[in-house]
């Protein structure tokens, strides 16, 4: 009789499987949060451009 080892595992959701993906869920929660606490400066200058008359088009 000869030995066979079964090296693939048949369970639908191991233990490794579902620690990594717990680890990857909680380190894009920390990304996020991290994202929301840095304060942005706004735009002061207020942005201005006039358009010439000629680059408008009359639509009848």
């Amino acid at each position: 009789m000869q030995f066979i080892k079964n090296t693939r595992k048949d369970k639908l959701f191991s233990v490794g499987l579902i620690l990594k993906v717990l680890i990857a869920v909680v380190i894009i929660i920390f990304g996020f949060i991290l994202v929301n606490h840095v304060n942005l400066p706004a735009p002061v200058k207020k942005i201005e451009k006039i358009l010439p008359n000629e680059n408008f088009k009359k639509i009848k």
